[in-house]
């Protein structure tokens, strides 16, 4: 997955002289970012790339697990989770672990290793929030799309009728005009029965 060899770079970053223009390169990455969504509408798989090396290699040159900035990796992991999709976090998760792990320094102490196994116990929950997340976003697809079938209904088939009766009452002459304004009442009550029901009432508009 590429962002798990996003996430290597970033570990590698900090032992290249690439460290010493951090600034600069973060810089240069969100003006790409900026970039991209203005004039390529770049996808959030890129969003994810940027965020994900800038974090992890500021953590990685300010001291690790040790960092100050460590607790960006966990805004990061739910950022992920949304972005993508859920099961991303779990390759993400695991690999920060095994990096953090082989790049542990002699000297660190327990607080170190609670920090980097804070990030696995933590998954459970941004997948929990992602499932949820998506959920959300099928429900409201759902809710937009029968405000659409409801805008139509309305503004076609109903309007439709409503047009005919009122001609028929400003030229009512008769049983013929009687007759065609009972026969749209009858059809715009049963095209709300079957609107009702969950029919399919575009074909009769």
């Amino acid at each position: 997955m590429i962002l798990v060899i996003v996430i290597a770079l970033a570990f590698l970053f900090p032992k290249t002289v690439l460290a010493n223009y951090d600034l600069q390169l973060y810089a240069f990455f969100f003006i790409v970012l900026f970039l991209g969504k203005k004039l390529f509408k770049s996808g959030k798989l890129l969003d994810a790339i940027i965020f994900t090396f800038v974090i992890f290699s500021l953590v990685n040159t300010t001291g690790g697990m040790n960092s100050p900035f460590f607790f960006l990796l966990y805004f990061l992991l739910f950022s992920i989770t949304l972005l993508l999709e859920p099961v991303v976090s779990i390759p993400v998760t695991l690999s920060a672990v095994i990096f953090f792990l082989a790049f542990y320094p002699e000297k660190s102490g327990l607080q170190g290793l609670l920090s980097v196994f804070s990030l696995a116990f933590l998954m459970p929950f941004s997948l929990f929030m992602g499932k949820e997340y998506e959920k959300n976003l099928v429900l409201k697809r759902q809710q937009q799309a029968q405000q659409e079938d409801t805008f139509l209904f309305l503004s076609l088939i109903v309007k439709n009728h409503v047009k005919t009766i009122k001609k028929s009452v400003e030229n009512f002459m008769g049983d013929h005009d009687l007759h065609e304004i009972k026969k749209s009442a009858q059809d715009m009550e049963r095209l709300i029965d079957k609107f009702e029901k969950g029919e399919d009432v575009k074909k009769e508009s």
